[in-house]
Formats: C-alpha cells, structure tokens, sequence
C-alpha cells in the first residue's frame, strides 16, 4: 500500500520528467522569456527550483548521515552562485539537481521514508519525509506552471499534483495574502472546489484564511482546485483563468486577485 511519502515521490519524479522534456529543448532566447513568475525569466525560474533542490538534497544527506544540515549562510552562498550563472547554465543545472534530488528521495527505503526527520532549516523542528517531500512539490509545480506558461498560455498546474497541494496551500495564505487590498471590507465565502471536489471557507479580513465550510456564508468561490491553487499564489490572471471560476457575493474576482497577489 502507497503511502503519503510514495505519492508525493511519483507527483516529484512525474513533474521533473515533463518540465525537463521542456527544458531540453528551450534556446537562448526562450530562457529570457517572461514566465508566469512576477518578475522573473525562464531562467530564473530555473535557477530557483536548480538551487533549491540542492538544498532539499543538503538537507535530505544530513538527515541520513546524521551531520548538521545547510545553515542561512550556506544557502545564501548556493544561491548566489546560481545567481551568478548565464541563464543555459541556470537551464543545463536545474536538469541535474533535480534529478539528484528526485533520485535521493527514489532511493529510500519504506523504513526511511516513514522514520526519517529532515530539518528543512525553517521549520521549528524537523519533518517527516512526507512533508518535506510535500514542500519541495509545492515548491516545483507551481514554478513548472510558471516556465510553461511561457510556452502555453493554457497550461494547468500537473493534475496528479493538485489533491497533493490544496492542505499545503492553508498554510501560505499568510504570505501570499494582502488583505489590506480590501480596505477594511470583510467576508466569508464558500469556497467550492472541483477536481478533486473540496469544500472550504474563505474568511477575509484583517487576515486570510481557510476555515471548515461555514455555516453561514456572504458569498461563494466556485473554482476548478488547479485554478483556486494559482489564484492563491498570484497566478490567476485574466488571460490564465479557465472556464469555471465564479465569484459571487461583496468581493469580485478582481479582488480576489489583488488579495492574492503573490510572493
């Protein structure tokens, strides 16, 4: 029987193959692209998932060595030399660290994948491989989308990864959220998401937050979950919003989106 760490494994290895068969492939010019990333071009993109998952695999070899995992200053030093690499270099070194790190996670055993604890240097303790794992896949296939969206303006979020990522998400409202956009308005809406089929409450306020299906609601989100997950992060702009997505009650999508308007 699969168990949670199995899944987001497979989601891992799944994800790297199709965002790499791209990446092979991309020129010059391709890598300077805009992506779907605010700010950022397909290389940088893939300088931010290369260097984190050296990271990722850092802190994964600690954790099975038992030696002290990567601190701020070896991070910022990993970062800066992606930083200072020629986008082909971001390209050619995204294909291999991920591939390390995908590999180290295949690698473990049953036992491993139950028992070990991963400090991920941001958490208050260390984590099972599951979460970990699941911060790494939150990590990589929101930026997937971000590089192919360069390519398809009708990319979608890697379906296997959505049921993966919609309790994760709850978490980062915090920083992804900026409920100052709406100016002192408040609402609870029902958050109605399908495939996978998910039923929520989205309170907004003086802070964002996911709560159990109120009882009571002002309004209504209805929403493909692939597109929920993109609108909480920033990347559920006009011309990247499917058929689907309706917003009823005191707040519009609109703003919506400036709630949520990213990193």
């Amino acid at each position: 029987m699969s168990t949670d760490a199995d899944r987001i494994i497979a989601v891992l290895r799944a994800g790297h193959e199709e965002l790499a068969a791209l990446v092979r492939d991309l020129k010059e010019d391709d890598l300077l692209r805009p992506s779907g990333a605010s700010e950022w071009q397909v290389s940088q993109v893939l300088s931010h998932l290369g260097s984190g998952a050296e990271i990722n695999l850092a802190a994964l070899t600690a954790a099975r060595t038992g030696a002290p995992g990567p601190n701020s200053d070896a991070n910022r030093a990993v970062w800066a030399r992606w930083d200072a690499m020629p986008p082909a270099e971001h390209a050619a070194g995204f294909l291999a660290a991920s591939e390390r790190l995908v590999q180290a996670y295949e690698a473990m055993d049953a036992e491993s994948r139950a028992q070990l604890r991963i400090d991920l240097g941001f958490l208050p303790e260390p984590v099972d491989v599951a979460t970990a794992g699941r911060f790494r896949l939150t990590e990589f296939a929101l930026h997937q989308w971000d590089v192919e969206v360069a390519f398809n303006p009708f990319a979608a979020v890697t379906p296997e990864a959505v049921p993966l990522l919609l309790d994760q998400i709850a978490g980062m409202l915090a920083w992804t959220s900026r409920p100052q956009e709406l100016a002192g308005r408040q609402a609870t809406l029902l958050l109605r998401l399908h495939q996978p089929e998910r039923t929520y409450g989205l309170r907004l306020g003086e802070r964002v937050e996911l709560t159990d299906a109120p009882e009571q609601q002002d309004g209504e989100l209805t929403a493909p979950a692939e597109a929920w997950l993109r609108l909480a992060t920033g990347r559920l702009g006009p011309q990247h919003t499917p058929d689907g997505v309706h917003v009823t009650g005191p707040v519009s999508l609109d703003d919506l989106r400036r709630v949520f308007a990213g990193f």
